[in-house]
C-alpha cells in the first residue's frame, strides 16, 4: 500500500550538512540524533525559521518577514501556515517517539491582522496529545506580542515504515 504522505526516493543532504541545517535552525543538541538522518527540511530553511524551544507540549520558533511576503509586502498568509505545521509536525513528532510517525491530517488558520517587517513568532501548545492523535494551537505573534493569526494542527500518529 502506498500513500500520498511519505514521499519515496526524496533527496536527503549529506548527514554534515544535516548535522549543520540543525544547529543552524536552533534544534537543541539532545534532539539531533532523532533528526539527523532527514534535518529540518528545505522549505524550513529558505523560510529562516529558527527554533527556540521543543518539546511536544510546547513549540516555539521565529521566522523572518522579510523573504517571505505577499505582493503586497506582508506576510504571506501561507507562511503562517507553513510555520504552524512545522511547530506542530515536528512536536507531534517528538511525541510519537522513535519508530512512529507523526502525519499533519488537517490545518487551518485565522489571519487577525498583518505584518510587514521584523520577526513573528509560533508558539505551540499541545490540546491533545493521544496514542494516535495529537492536536496542536499555534499562535503567531509580532515583535510586540501582537497576535497575527491563530492555527490549529492535526496529526495522526501511526508506526513508521
Amino acid at each position: 500500500m502506498s500513500d500520498n504522505f511519505i514521499p519515496g526516493g526524496r533527496s536527503v543532504p549529506a548527514a554534515a550538512d544535516r548535522l549543520r541545517e540543525l544547529a543552524d535552525a536552533g534544534v537543541p543538541e539532545h534532539l539531533r540524533p532523532w533528526l539527523g538522518e532527514t534535518g529540518v527540511g528545505a522549505l524550513v530553511v529558505k523560510m529562516g525559521i529558527k527554533f527556540l524551544e521543543m518539546s511536544p507540549e510546547r513549540m516555539v520558533a521565529t521566522m523572518p518577514v522579510e523573504g517571505n511576503t505577499q505582493a503586497f509586502g506582508i506576510l504571506h498568509g501561507g507562511a503562517h501556515v507553513v510555520m504552524a505545521e512545522t511547530l506542530g509536525s515536528l512536536a507531534a513528532s517528538i511525541h510519537a517517539g522513535p519508530g512512529r510517525a507523526a502525519l499533519g491530517i488537517e490545518v487551518g488558520a485565522t489571519h487577525h491582522r498583518s505584518v510587514s517587517s521584523g520577526l513573528v513568532t509560533g508558539t505551540a501548545l499541545a490540546l491533545q496529545l493521544g496514542r494516535t492523535l495529537t492536536v496542536h494551537e499555534v499562535v503567531m505573534t509580532d515583535d510586540a506580542g501582537r497576535r497575527l493569526s491563530t492555527a490549529r494542527i492535526t496529526n495522526l500518529i501511526r508506526e513508521a515504515g
